[in-house]
Formats: structure tokens, C-alpha cells, sequence
């Protein structure tokens, strides 16, 4: 790991523990500062030393208690409850990534178990429910001497509606996690207050901007993150609308076993490549009928081989299967794409679905 990164990552849990107490002081109860709490630990542990790593779990867990503190009883008791224990855990697990890494001398198979670990902090369960839409997510790690990835995914209820990013930043290994949660912190700010899908966009690209200034050499020019950001309305018609930048497109699923691929009319470039001059793409909007499901997901879906080399379709894979929830249809995603590469996928799998309710 370049000097400079490993000095970004050394500072990065002091910077994320008061990021969540400026994240839970200034939202109201309804979001959650708990993944800036819980990604502090796991991002020490392979760079600190035993006692620094300590103090971060201690400051992390006692930053989360003291935000439910804050919010006092407009919150929901059994979500405070859960995001504490989840911190708690969380800083637990990485007082023992820290040993492991202490006694292996700093192996790169222990640092790689250190960013997976970083990696599934960042990417909590969402809730199951949101404004009466159904939702479910899924992560899996590829097996690749690589490390972990930068597949995000982030699902939440604004007053513009419901609001989702799925998306992939560059690279492996510790550098990609900071880089994915520069943008996961940017949208969860940013999905609440901006008005459009195309502003939320714009603030992500300048999350990765501000990321880039920080890396040295190669890694500056190379800093960027394919992602998908998709908009449901609040009230008014059943509709969806998605912007793409130069991730894979995602599909809807009918109730019926119909199957239709959301392909952009114009696409925009990944996020950090603003510099380049292509388009930066606009929303397209469609149809989102009742019971139907919206299935997105990152490119270690369709690169997932077969032992002859064939690529994972998606839409052929799934065209006439009927699914009762995003549960159901995640867990068949996964047992199928397991099928077909005879084990674990060679890339990390990022995978959110949201279903729209029968009765709208």
C-alpha cells in the first residue's frame, strides 16, 4: 500500500467516529449513524497496533451510545438497541482482525480478511421495509488474490421518495472500502437533500474528487466508481427512474415471470471521470407496476463464469421465474449463480432488489 494511502487509512476511523457524531447530531432519528461507528474499527485493526485499535472499538461503540443518548426518545428502542450491539460486535470482531494480522506479520491474506471485514460494516442489512416497499440486498466475496472490492449498495426513504445507489469503485483491498464509503457517505446526505437524481450524482462526483486529491501516482488518474442511482417518487404515478454511470443496467421483474432490461437511453461515464468530457447521462423513467421487483446489481454478476468460460446472463437466467419477494428472488440469484461457477464467484457480488406493494 502506497505511503499516502496508508496515512489516509491510519486517520480515516478518527475522521469517521466524528463524521457519525456530526451524522447523528444534524439527521433525525429516522437515519442511522451506526455504519460511520461501525466501519472505524475494522479499518484500524490491520494498520494500529493493539491498544490504538482498542481505543478506536471503545470510542466508536461509546460514540454510538452516546448519539442514541442525543436523540433521546423520538427514536425507535428496538433499531437503537440493534445499532449498538451491531457497533459493539463490529469493534469486537476487530480487536481479533488485529491479532490475526499481529501474529501474521502483516500477511496479505490477513490484510485481505481485514478489508472484507471493513467492506461488510459499510454495507449494513437494510431494513426490510421502506414506505411499504419491500427490500433486500446481498453481498458476496470473490475469491480473488485481489482482496476485497469496492461494491456498494445503499437503499434509503427521502422526501423525494425512495432512493437507491448500487454501485462499484475501482481497485481492491482497503483503498477501494475508503473509496466506496466516501460515496456511500455523500449519498446518504446527498439523497435527502438534493432535488433530482442528476445533483445527487454531481455530489458523489465530487466526493470522488475529493477522494482522488488525497492518492499519489497512478491511483489519482484512476479514481473512479461505476454506479446506478434510481428514484420511486413519493405518491403520485408508479414510477421509476434510473440514472446510469456506466454500470450494469438493472432489470424489472413482473409478477407474471415478465422480465424487461432497463437499458439507458443516454448513458453517462462512471463517476470521477467528469474531467473527460463525455456525458454525464440523464434519468429515464418507466413504469413500475404494482408486485413488481427491481433487481440491480454490480458487474460480478455477469462476469461470473462456468468452468467453459461462459458468462452469467442475468435476464436469461431469470426471464419467467415468478417471485413472491426481494428475499426470494436474492436467495435463488445467489444459489444460481453459485451453480453456475461451480463455487464462490471470481468478483466480489453486490445485489439490492426493492418490490413495489400488490395493492399500488
Amino acid at each position: 500500500m502506497p505511503p499516502s494511502v496508508r496515512r489516509l487509512v491510519r486517520r480515516l476511523p478518527a475522521l469517521l467516529i466524528v463524521g457519525g457524531l456530526a451524522f447523528g447530531m444534524a439527521t433525525p432519528p429516522g437515519y442511522t449513524a451506526a455504519p460511520f461507528f461501525a466501519a472505524a474499527p475494522p479499518i484500524a485493526a490491520p494498520l494500529s497496533s493493539l491498544r490504538t485499535t482498542a481505543l478506536t472499538a471503545l470510542a466508536a461503540t461509546l460514540g454510538e451510545v452516546w448519539t442514541v443518548v442525543y436523540r433521546g426518545a423520538a427514536q425507535d428502542r428496538r433499531a437503537a438497541v440493534t445499532e449498538i450491539v451491531l457497533v459493539l460486535a463490529v469493534s469486537l470482531l476487530a480487536l481479533g482482525i488485529n491479532r490475526v494480522v499481529r501474529q501474521s506479520g502483516g500477511h496479505p491474506a490477513a490484510v485481505q480478511e481485514a478489508a472484507e471485514a471493513a467492506q461488510r460494516a459499510v454495507l449494513p442489512t437494510p431494513p426490510a421495509e421502506l414506505a411499504g416497499f419491500a427490500v433486500a440486498a446481498r453481498y458476496l466475496g470473490g475469491r480473488t488474490a485481489a482482496g476485497a472490492g469496492g461494491d456498494l449498495y445503499a437503499v434509503q426513504e427521502t422526501p423525494h421518495g425512495i432512493r437507491l445507489i448500487v454501485g462499484d469503485v475501482r481497485g481492491k483491498g482497503l483503498p477501494a472500502v475508503v473509496s466506496a464509503m466516501a460515496v456511500l457517505g455523500a449519498f446518504r446526505e446527498a439523497a435527502d437533500h438534493e432535488a433530482t437524481l442528476e445533483a445527487v450524482a454531481n455530489r458523489l462526483e465530487r466526493a470522488l474528487e475529493r477522494e482522488r486529491e488525497r492518492c499519489d501516482g497512478p491511483e489519482r488518474s484512476e479514481h473512479f466508481a461505476t454506479a446506478l442511482l434510481a428514484e420511486i417518487p413519493a405518491g403520485g404515478p408508479s414510477v421509476l427512474r434510473v440514472l446510469h454511470r456506466g454500470h450494469p443496467s438493472p432489470l424489472l421483474l413482473t409478477p407474471d415471470g415478465g422480465l424487461r432490461e432497463l437499458l439507458p437511453a443516454e448513458p453517462g461515464l462512471p463517476l470521477g471521470t467528469g474531467g473527460m468530457g463525455g456525458s454525464p447521462g440523464r434519468p429515464d423513467e418507466t413504469f413500475f407496476p404494482a408486485g413488481a421487483l427491481l433487481l440491480c446489481f454490480t458487474d460480478g454478476v455477469t462476469a461470473a463464469r462456468d468452468l467453459f468460460g461462459r458468462c452469467y446472463h442475468p435476464p436469461g437466467r431469470l426471464r419467467g421465474g415468478r417471485f413472491p419477494d426481494p428475499d426470494a428472488l436474492l436467495d435463488t440469484l445467489v444459489e444460481d449463480i453459485t451453480r453456475h461457477t461451480g463455487g464462490e464467484p471470481a468478483d466480489d457480488v453486490a445485489l439490492l432488489a426493492v418490490q413495489r406493494p400488490m395493492g399500488e
